[in-house]
């Protein structure tokens, strides 16, 4: 255990936060930025002299449930979090489950995108953030359910996985979707949200339960969608995928090629907005 070199990163993570930022009063006799020792010990649910110690260098060395604890209080990132469990000579624990947390940078960026369809997917496969032009091409995603807007429950047990087998693009998006998910399976084993999805979907469908027992693991990356809008008519577009590593999320992006009846479609389909929603 490194204890002079946590005292100081700890010293430097709780300047870092405002008070604001943890839902704290500011108040006006704050002699330093930041949280107080007593008030970062609150929120992570220890004592006060045990805090103070760590932060002096002079401290017994911490548990995983005390590091998690001071992790969730000091907000660390993930990098963060791993920083400082090494230096407690400890293995960072797994996270419990995906991030449903959206960056602001992230959002900032669905808003510019006025003239690309984009959504955010969870490693659980949740749509937790979408643009307007998503939500004209596909659904009107801010009039379901939140659990609803998941994307293996919506293909697995909605019309288009009919056409598995038949349609190259279905049947490739399924498998890739089920290969996906296993590999968040793999990451978040903890997570009861994963596992109750796989339940669920496969006492619904019978080719959901075939897909996962046959145990393909993958990462969704870029493909070509096809779709058929009831304004704008047949989208032929490329399915671009951006990972966000720091919280396990997915920025999906369709575009179309200059040029191409697809493309004009896109651009009659950004006027129309969402007048009609009823695209699966």
């Amino acid at each position: 255990m490194d204890r002079q070199e946590m005292a100081v990163f700890l010293r430097s993570r709780r300047a870092r936060i405002r008070p604001a930022d943890v839902g704290l009063p500011g108040g006006t006799r704050r002699r330093t930025p930041g949280l107080r020792r007593e008030e970062v010990a609150r929120l992570a649910g220890m004592s006060v002299d045990y805090y103070i110690r760590l932060e002096q260098g002079r401290g017994p060395r911490p548990s995983r449930q005390i590091l998690g604890a001071l992790a969730r209080a000091l907000r660390l990132t993930d990098d963060e979090r791993a920083y400082l469990h090494g230096l407690a000579g400890e293995a960072p624990e797994p996270p419990s489950g995906p991030s449903q947390d959206v960056p602001p940078g992230i959002v900032h960026l669905l808003e510019r995108l006025d003239d690309t369809p984009a959504y955010v997917l969870s490693a659980r496969q949740d749509i937790i953030a979408w643009n307007p032009l998503a939500a004209a091409l596909m659904t009107d995603f801010a009039a379901m359910a939140s659990q609803d807007r998941n994307v293996v429950r919506w293909l697995f047990t909605g019309p288009d996985i009919e056409r598995y087998g038949a349609d190259e693009h279905v049947t490739r998006f399924a498998r890739g979707l089920v290969a996906d998910l296993r590999a968040a399976f793999g990451r978040y084993p903890a997570d009861a949200g994963i596992a109750a999805l796989v339940a669920e979907v496969a006492g619904h469908s019978a080719l959901f339960a075939r897909l996962w027992d046959e145990g393909e693991v993958g990462v969704r990356r870029g493909s070509r969608k096809r779709m058929r809008h009831p304004v704008v008519g047949e989208l032929d577009m490329h399915c671009d995928v951006l990972y966000v590593p720091e919280r396990d999320q997915r920025v999906v992006l369709y575009t179309t090629t200059p040029g191409t009846p697809s493309h004009e479609a896109m651009k009659l389909l950004r006027v129309v907005g969402t007048q009609d929603l009823g695209i699966r």
